[in-house]
């Protein structure tokens, strides 16, 4: 039996679907100012759509193959990633595809030699073509949805294949660029549109993780009162203690669960050590900390 998918339209934020236009139409300016008057490739789906409106007959364009591609992947993926994703998903993708389709086709803008902002200097329309398309994407994944259908198909699928997330694009675009290459006879635009993938796929994870992104800090120790209350003092926040059994020892441990910026962990560790200087201190990064209001 399949399962229902549950959804309200009172779940539908008006703010996201600003933000979401915005992201649609920055997503389009890097693409159509930077990248595709010098024909590089942006990644996943948009990438293809870009080389398919270079090979195909004149009225199949960009716009149209955003489109035709997207929609049925995030519809593919519906049951996977929900309707509200989905609905934002698809309402970027559109966005996106008429912006661009505005700045081709209808605008007095230019873009079927050279990049209006960069000349035909490939290094900087691979740079700012990254950093803004990057720009677009972030945005969307921070509010709820995808810009691109090859995130949803690498969540469908890349554990079918036994391969990470982030493995399963970055296969994908490899295979892409290869295509790129062979199709127009040359190897210096994919090369440059690697670097494209990798300066765009930083930004988004800038934008969607932030610029300061917190440290969670697990120390174990014997001596957990005495360092939670200190960790207090110096940073007016408190930890958490859990109850932990030494695995060799089998000594009763504690782990504190502590949370700091990348300017305090120097601080943590002087302090931690002062203490217990035997304390095992591990540092995983966190994205986001999420805090239920009180009332």
């Amino acid at each position: 039996m399949s399962k229902k998918i549950k959804f309200k339209i009172s779940e539908l934020s008006p703010k996201t679907f600003l933000v979401l236009l915005l992201a649609g139409i920055i997503n389009a300016f890097g693409v159509t100012m930077f990248l595709f008057p010098v024909k590089l490739y942006d990644s996943g789906i948009s990438g293809l759509s870009m080389l398919l409106d270079q090979v195909t007959p004149k009225n199949f364009t960009l716009s149209i193959f955003l489109i035709i591609l997207n929609i049925p992947i995030f519809a593919f993926g519906l049951r996977k990633q929900g309707v509200l994703f989905t609905i934002y998903s698809i309402f970027t993708v559109a966005v996106y595809s008429f912006a661009s389709f505005l700045i081709m086709d209808v605008l007095p803008i230019d873009v079927s030699f050279i990049s209006p902002l960069a000349g035909t200097d490939l290094l900087l329309c691979a740079i700012f073509g990254g950093i803004i398309s990057g720009i677009g994407s972030g945005l969307t994944i921070r509010y709820g949805g995808a810009i691109d259908g090859i995130e949803v198909l690498s969540v469908i699928f890349s554990k079918k294949l036994g391969i990470s997330i982030g493995g399963f694009v970055l296969v994908f675009n490899v295979i892409l660029y290869i295509i790129c290459g062979i199709a127009i006879s040359s190897w210096i635009l994919p090369l440059y549109s690697i670097v494209t993938y990798y300066i765009g796929s930083k930004t988004v994870d800038f934008v969607v993780e932030g610029i300061d992104k917190s440290k969670c800090a697990m120390i174990v120790t014997t001596h957990a009162s005495e360092i939670s209350d200190a960790l207090a003092d110096n940073f007016e926040s408190s930890g958490t203690i859990v109850d932990a059994i030494g695995g060799y020892t089998k000594k009763p441990k504690n782990i504190i669960y502590f949370i700091v910026n990348r300017f305090q962990i120097n601080r943590l560790k002087k302090i931690v050590h002062s203490i217990d200087p035997s304390a095992f201190i591990s540092l995983q990064d966190v994205s986001d900390i999420i805090r239920k209001n009180e009332n």
